[in-house]
């Protein structure tokens, strides 16, 4: 993890969450940059600095699982935290098997989303 503040990424296909949460993130006390897709996250030069990676399950092209699972793939994996507005119980379950530090149900609180990051952050 980085000696300076954590920075959290934020892949989302929804344009109201990418303008909402870095600044919500930022006033956590860490750095935050925002992606529209996983392709445009995995094309930056940014992914070795992400301590964590707050993304979207449901987007066009490749999906929040497939990039956690890609990220897996060639770095051993981050901690991801999932957002979804579709999701139930069954899902959640499903991807803290997967290794997801949490899955939170859109919408959910300023609350909701920093403990999610800290446990995010704590996961080895």
């Amino acid at each position: 993890m980085n000696q300076e503040r954590p920075f959290i990424a934020v892949v989302d296909d929804d344009e109201s969450v990418r303008a909402a949460l870095p600044e919500l993130i930022k006033d956590f006390g860490y750095e935050a940059v925002v992606f529209a897709s996983a392709e445009e996250f995995l094309l930056s030069n940014l992914v070795s600095r992400v301590d964590c990676l707050i993304v979207d399950i449901t987007m066009p092209g490749m999906s929040g699982i497939e990039l956690q699972q890609e990220l897996q793939r060639l770095y051993g994996g981050v901690p991801v935290v999932f957002i979804t507005a579709y999701g139930n119980e069954d899902l959640q379950k499903r991807l803290q098997k997967l290794g997801a530090a949490a899955c939170l149900l859109k919408p959910f609180s300023d609350l909701e989303l920093q403990s999610a990051i800290v446990a995010a952050l704590k996961k080895p």
